[in-house]
């Protein structure tokens, strides 16, 4: 790296102008808290250096970035205002990060590219991993900035960030910032080695190295050539910057409680706005006089900005509903659908077509998860032939890690890529969850609708193919009280084409589950639909039409009930059943009018039944169709067990024909 790049006079006065008015936007921060007009803070003290050197390096407004919480400085550095910083601080309506529905501190920036930020601490990495996915591939020169403190380096999608990175030489930088403190837990009970940067010593195309961070210049000249290596195609780099804390954690934090006195002394004594101070002076850069004159104009402006802040309207209760999708979903009830010419298919071919047809229709549009690309096809086959066809760029094998298949899609889809990613098994989705439940689902809502994650998840779920335990579960229950989600679960071959094809032209995340005993069924097969059929959400379909009895069901247990139904007609026993095809949004209104003509319900799932998704539909009924009912509503599910292996178990634990009539008869007793 060369050592003779070096900031300008005007530069460095630049940078002491940002990093004085950081410090004092921290005091001012913290003496709002104190007076009840906020509830929370995190202060930047200590890291300005790092942050300003490594802001100056970059293109703000080309570059992307994903700060962290303590990114003050940086965010001044890149283009915030100080009065945006503090509508952020005071939850205002016109906080450019949120819109007040977040926490200080957790910032965003569209105009800037900076990337709405949550709360878990390391999700950030791998969404900057899929930004820079879609940067190389469209060959910008775009730089992806990802920071962090040392103690978010524990969590494992920081490894599989760096994995993915080095593994496709992408074009983002892992900026640590290292105070030494994760909360109150020191660096030594956090890593192995004494830093992250021996820790990753082994990813070969990572361009490593450990900094001063409170020596500006130094930061600056490390980012910068870090950037150009990115920018030349040469891959990520990890600069580990080695700062000071010189605030509690947080507001909610006393540092003082395990932290000694003489520890904290120290510290002051490098501030590295007090060495920068010295420095311009030093170089006669700005007078004496000139200094306190420009630090009483930062003061007067934060002041001022303060009061305008405090002024500015605050959150509107009455859009709180807001953005959680791109627009609400209108059923279309009147338009009938194409009808379904084609020969009939089974459903891994019908699922197959829809991912081609969409492949074609949409260049944007890509495929990846464990195992997807040929000649494998996926464990059971649904992309199979995909690679072969669209290329290994646009369908292609991912790492055995559930949370980078979902984190870096997150990053696509913000530059606008479509990812349609799978899970192999619902059953593995789990350390997904945090990037599921925290980052996908909320980032149109939290970010007032300037970003969104715009993915399809395809799970293959469900039991009834003696998979044991850790191969046969349902999911469906667990998302569906996650806002922000759609959730589909087709039953026949023609539903999971439509309902693909629906949810990959969608501007909103959703999880398509897919029963994996329903993928070669005759009884799932249809007549396939063409290549424009999409089937709109929240449209149940009533497969048999009955006046004694509903059932409300989705998946293979639809198939299940069709049979019972069969064999309670011979006695005289007339059976609707009703096929909700789509969990969120969930028809209600089929429901009820199927009730309104029974009187009688019976739920019937394949997931345990405590908790299951059959008590919220049943809740829904008891409140808003309780009149209509002339008995009580009835779920049937699986035993609160796991799922078992041995075939004779299984049928004990999960739904059977048998069990469904017996349902059906105890509800017509009552």
């Amino acid at each position: 790296m060369s050592k003779n790049k070096s900031l300008s006079h005007d530069e460095l006065l630049h940078a002491y102008r940002l990093m004085y008015t950081s410090r004092l936007l921290d005091e001012k921060m913290l003496i709002l808290l104190r007076q009840g007009k906020s509830y929370f803070h995190i202060g930047a003290a200590g890291h300005e250096a790092a942050q300003i050197g490594a802001g100056l390096a970059l293109s703000p407004g080309k570059d992307w970035a994903f700060p962290y919480y303590r990114d003050l400085a940086f965010m001044l550095t890149w283009g915030s205002s100080i009065d945006e910083i503090l509508l952020n601080f005071l939850a205002r309506k016109d906080d450019p990060s949120s819109a007040g529905r977040q926490m200080p501190q957790h910032y965003g920036n569209k105009k800037l590219n900076i990337i709405s930020q949550s709360s878990p601490t390391g999700t950030q990495y791998l969404q900057a991993v899929g930004v820079a996915m879609a940067n190389k591939r469209m060959e910008n020169q775009e730089v992806v900035y990802v920071s962090s403190g040392e103690g978010a380096t524990s969590q494992g999608d920081f490894y599989e960030a760096i994995n993915w990175a080095t593994r496709d030489k992408l074009p983002v930088l892992f900026f640590i910032q290292d105070n030494n403190y994760a909360i109150s837990v020191p660096s030594s009970q956090q890593t192995a080695g004494t830093s992250v940067y021996e820790m990753v010593m082994g990813y070969k195309s990572l361009h490593r190295h450990a900094v001063n961070g409170l020596d500006l210049l130094e930061t600056w000249q490390t980012v910068k050539h870090c950037a150009q290596l990115a920018r030349n195609g040469e891959g990520p780099s990890l600069i580990v910057a080695r700062t000071v804390r010189l605030l509690s954690h947080s507001s909610s934090d006393d540092q003082r409680k395990y932290r000694s006195a003489g520890d904290l002394e120290e510290e002051l004594k490098v501030d590295p706005l007090a060495d920068l101070r010295q420095v311009i002076q030093q170089k006669g850069i700005i007078s004496a006089d000139d200094l306190v004159l420009l630090e009483g104009q930062i003061r007067s402006a934060i002041d001022q900005a303060a009061v305008a802040a405090e002024a500015a309207p605050s959150a509107d209760p009455d859009t709180v509903k807001q953005n959680l999708f791109s627009a609400e979903y209108i059923i279309d009830r009147e338009t009938p659908a194409p009808p379904q010419q084609g020969p009939r298919i089974v459903m891994v071919d019908a699922l197959n077509h829809a991912l081609a047809e969409e492949l074609a229709r949409n260049d944007k549009m890509m495929i990846y998860g464990q195992d997807v690309a040929d000649d494998k096809g996926g464990v059971f086959t649904v992309t199979k032939g995909l690679s072969t066809r669209f290329g290994s760029e646009r369908v292609f094998n991912s790492p055995l890690a559930e949370s980078s298949i979902v984190g870096t899609a997150i990053g696509l889809a913000l530059r606008g890529y479509k990812p349609v990613v799978e899970i192999q098994f619902g059953d593995y989705i789990w350390t997904a969850m945090m990037q599921i439940r925290n980052e996908v689902a909320t980032m149109r809502w939290r970010s007032a609708g300037d970003f969104a994650a715009a993915l399809v998840i395809r799970v293959p779920v469900g039991g009834y193919i003696h998979g044991g335990l850790c191969h046969s579960q349902n999911i469906e229950a667990f998302f569906a009280h996650i806002p922000g989600l759609y959730i589909c679960y087709p039953s026949t071959a023609a539903d999971a084409k439509g309902l693909l094809k629906e949810a990959i032209n969608l501007h909103d995340p959703v999880l398509f589950l897919e029963h994996k005993g329903l993928y070669r069924q005759s009884s799932a097969m249809s007549p396939e639909p063409g290549p424009d059929y999409r089937l709109p959400f929240g449209l149940a379909a009533v497969r048999r039409p009955g006046v004694d009895i509903t059932i409300v069901t989705y998946g293979l247990l639809v198939h299940k009930a069709l049979q019972a139904a069969s064999e309670l007609a011979k006695q005289g026993i007339d059976v609707e059943i009703i096929d909700l095809r789509t969990i969120y949004p969930l028809d209600k209104q089929t429901i009820y009018t199927s009730l309104s003509k029974t009187g009688r319900l019976l739920i019937l799932h394949e997931d345990t039944l405590t908790a299951g998704f059959g008590a919220e539909i049943a809740a829904l009924v008891s409140q808003e169709a309780f009149t209509a009912l002339d008995a009580p509503v009835k779920r049937l599910a699986a035993l609160d067990t796991p799922i078992p292996y041995n075939w004779d178990l299984e049928a004990v634990v999960l739904p059977q024909n048998e069990m469904i009539v017996t349902a059906v008869k105890e509800l017509l007793a009552f």
